[in-house]
């Protein structure tokens, strides 16, 4: 392959992760937010009908939960917000990045993390920086999505050749979906990583990325 044509197909895989990422995020408004603002539109609706009716006790309590799911809309977009682009990332790095995403999805879903990144952490570009925190945040959503898993391994740490390789195992579910594998396999790809998985059984799993020395500085 011409270097020509290694950079129209680098091009081409980054395109096709910039859109795969923005139809997740499509999904993450509609399913959330959207739905969110329209319960609420409702809820007000009702509101107003039964002060129009002469009942303010009714109206207050309806009104009352209205105001509470505006809280957790405005919650829910700022978490997406942050999980798209966390300001600690850029603030402070990977190594802060991963530990919060770890104590979030850990309080959640009540899983024990085991982070190992600081060290390796501290030679990533920018560039490495979010998009391996773009994987790591989608193999660790998608671990507990599948259900029954009680820990996660997540450890970065440098290569024999100079790059870094991220590797996230848990003891779920075994199975998993292609589509989700290949979306981790894309954004892998915008870094020329080399990206690999496999399954244990009769639970477990384990993603790898391994990210060659010029990606992973840049």
């Amino acid at each position: 392959m011409s270097p020509d044509d290694a950079e129209r197909a680098l091009l081409a895989e980054r395109m096709l992760s910039e859109q795969e990422e923005r139809r997740r995020v499509a999904e993450l408004i509609h399913d959330g937010p959207v739905q969110q603002l329209s319960a609420i539109s409702q809820m007000v609706d009702a509101g107003l009908a039964e002060l129009d009716g002469g009942d303010e006790q009714r109206a207050k309590e309806v009104l009352g939960r209205a105001l509470e799911l505006t809280r957790e809309a405005a919650r829910d977009l700022r978490q997406l917000c942050d999980d798209l682009e966390p300001r600690v990332l850029h603030q402070l790095g990977f190594a802060s990045a991963a530990a919060a995403l770890a104590r979030r999805i850990s309080s959640r879903h009540d899983v024990e993390i085991d982070l190992a990144v600081e060290a390796a952490a501290e030679t990533l570009g920018e560039n490495a920086a979010v998009a391996l925190y773009q994987i790591l945040r989608e193999a660790t959503e998608q671990a507990v999505k599948r259900g029954g898993v009680a820990r996660i391994e997540i450890s970065l740490h440098a290569t024999d050749a100079g790059g870094v390789e991220l590797v996230v195992q848990d003891d779920g579910s075994p199975e998993r979906r292609a589509a989700v594998l290949d979306a981790l396999a894309e954004r892998a790809a915008t870094l020329n990583g080399r990206f690999s998985s496999e399954v244990r059984f009769p639970r477990g799993s384990t993603i790898r990325i391994d990210v060659p020395p010029v990606a992973a500085h840049r």
